[in-house]
C-alpha cells in the first residue's frame, strides 16, 4: 500500500471523526436549548423583560436559567456564542461528501441505470441542489408563508418529498439519500450562519448603542432554531443511510425518505411537547411505528432496478456448486473487496469486507445476498461490473441452500 493511499485513509478517518464530534456537539446544544426554551415558566417576581425561568440540577449543582424576551438591559462582559459546532459539522461533512461522492462519483453518486451522466454533470447538479435548497427555504421563511408554522411545515414537507423523488431519478439510491441529507444539513447550517447569528449580532449592536432591539430578530432566529430541531433526526438517518441498502436501494426509496422525516418529526414533537409541560402526545409513537412498518413493507417490494429482481421465493434452481459462486464474486466484487483492491481510487476494501478467498466469501454470504440480490445495491454505479440476473439467481440459490463452502 502506497504512502498516498495511507494518507488518504487517515485523512478520511480524521474528517469522519471531526464530523461526528462536531455533530454531537451541535445536536446536543440544539436539543438542550429547545428543551430549555420550552421549559421556561413565567411567574410573579421576575424582572421586567424576562420571559421565564427554569431551575435545573445536573452534576451535583443547581442552575437558575433565565431568558429575556428580547435582550437584557445591559450586555455582560462574557457572552457565549453557539455557532462553531454547526459550522464544523457542515465543513467536515462537505469534506466527506467531496472525498467520497464527488471524487468517486462513478461509484457512489451515479447510477447509469437511473441516468447516464458524466461525473462533472452529477457534481454540478449536486452543488446546485444544495444552494437552491437553501435559497428556496430561506425565501419561504421570509415570505408571508413564514407567518404560519403549520402551513410552512406542510409546504416544506411536500417540497422535500418532491426533491427526494427528483434526486432518486438523477443519482444512485445511495447518492440521492446523502444528497437529501446534505441539502437539509446545508439549510440548517445556513440558517445559523445567515439568520440566527446575524440577528443575534444585530441585537448586540442595538444594546451597545443604547437602543431597544427589534423583537422580530429574535423571533426569526427562534423559528429557524426550532426547524433545525425537528430536522435533526431525519438528517442523522440520511447521513448514515449508506449502511442500509434496504432503504436507499429499494424501489420506493424516495417514499421511504418521506416516512423517515415523519418518524423524526414525530419523535421530536413528542419530547418537545413534554418539555413544554403540555399533555404528552402519545399518538406520535403510533405514527412513528406505522411509518416504520410502512418502510419495512416498502423495502420488501424489491430493488429499484426491478430487472431480474429476486423477490419472494427464490426461483427454482438446482443446488449450485460453490465454484460457480466464487467465480461470480471474484469477477464482479473482488476488484474492490480484496486485501489489495485494484479498482482505481479504492485503497481499502469498503467496510473492510474482503471477498477474495473461499472462506471470506462464505463468511460474508448474508452481506452478499443483501447487497447483490435483495437490493441490487452492489455492484455500485449502476452495476459497473455488469453482474447478470442469472448470476444474482445463482447467489440467491446458494444462500437459500445454506451458503455451503467448497
Amino acid at each position: 500500500m502506497t504512502l498516498a493511499i495511507l494518507a488518504s485513509e487517515w485523512a478520511n478517518f480524521l474528517i469522519r471523526w471531526v464530523h461526528v464530534i462536531a455533530g454531537i456537539a451541535w445536536i446536543g446544544s440544539s436539543f438542550y436549548f429547545v428543551h430549555l426554551d420550552l421549559s421556561l415558566r413565567k411567574h410573579e417576581g421576575l424582572g421586567a423583560g424576562i420571559g421565564g425561568e427554569a431551575w435545573q440540577v445536573h452534576g451535583g449543582g443547581f442552575y437558575n436559567m433565565v431568558k429575556y424576551v428580547v435582550a437584557p438591559p445591559h450586555l455582560p462582559k462574557e457572552l457565549t456564542w453557539f455557532k462553531w459546532e454547526a459550522y464544523a459539522t457542515w465543513l467536515s461533512g462537505f469534506a466527506m461528501f467531496i472525498a467520497l461522492y464527488y471524487t468517486h462519483a462513478e461509484l457512489y453518486l451515479i447510477d447509469r441505470t437511473v441516468l447516464d451522466i458524466a461525473p462533472a454533470t452529477a457534481i454540478a447538479i449536486s452543488v446546485a441542489g444544495l444552494i437552491l435548497g437553501w435559497v428556496v427555504y430561506d425565501q419561504m421563511c421570509r415570505s408571508p408563508l413564514g407567518r404560519s408554522d403549520a402551513l410552512l411545515g406542510a409546504v416544506g414537507f411536500v417540497l422535500l418529498v418532491a426533491c427526494a423523488y427528483g434526486f432518486t431519478k438523477v443519482f444512485s439510491g445511495r447518492g440521492s439519500y446523502v444528497q437529501i441529507g446534505a441539502m437539509i444539513g446545508t439549510i440548517m447550517v445556513a440558517s445559523v450562519a445567515h439568520t440566527i447569528i446575524p440577528n443575534q449580532r444585530k441585537i448586540v449592536v442595538s444594546l451597545l448603542a443604547g437602543e431597544t432591539p427589534d423583537p422580530a430578530l429574535g423571533a426569526a432566529g427562534k423559528q429557524r432554531s426550532v426547524h433545525n430541531n425537528y430536522l435533526t433526526l431525519p438528517v442523522v438517518f440520511l447521513m448514515i443511510s449508506n449502511h442500509y441498502p434496504l432503504a436507499f436501494a429499494s424501489r420506493w426509496n424516495w417514499l421511504i425518505i418521506a416516512l423517515v422525516v415523519v418518524i423524526g418529526v414525530s419523535v421530536r414533537h413528542f419530547y418537545n411537547s413534554r418539555h413544554a409541560h403540555k399533555p404528552s402526545p402519545w399518538w406520535t409513537w403510533a405514527v412513528a411505528t406505522a411509518a416504520m412498518l410502512a418502510i419495512i413493507a416498502l423495502s420488501a417490494q424489491g430493488p429499484a432496478d426491478v430487472r431480474g429482481a429476486v423477490t419472494g421465493a427464490v426461483p427454482a434452481v438446482q443446488k449450485v456448486a460453490f465454484s460457480d459462486v466464487q467465480d461470480i464474486v471474484i469477477s464482479r466484487c473482488s476488484m474492490c473487496h480484496a486485501e489489495e483492491p485494484v479498482w482505481d481510487g479504492v485503497g481499502v476494501a469498503p467496510k473492510g469486507v474482503m471477498l477474495d478467498t473461499p472462506a471470506r466469501i462464505q463468511l460474508h454470504a448474508d452481506a452478499i445476498y443483501l447487497q447483490a440480490v435483495a437490493t441490487h445495491a452492489m455492484p455500485p454505479g449502476g452495476n459497473l461490473t455488469e453482474i447478470s440476473d442469472d448470476d444474482r439467481r445463482v447467489i440467491a440459490a446458494w444462500v437459500e441452500n445454506g451458503a455451503p463452502g467448497p
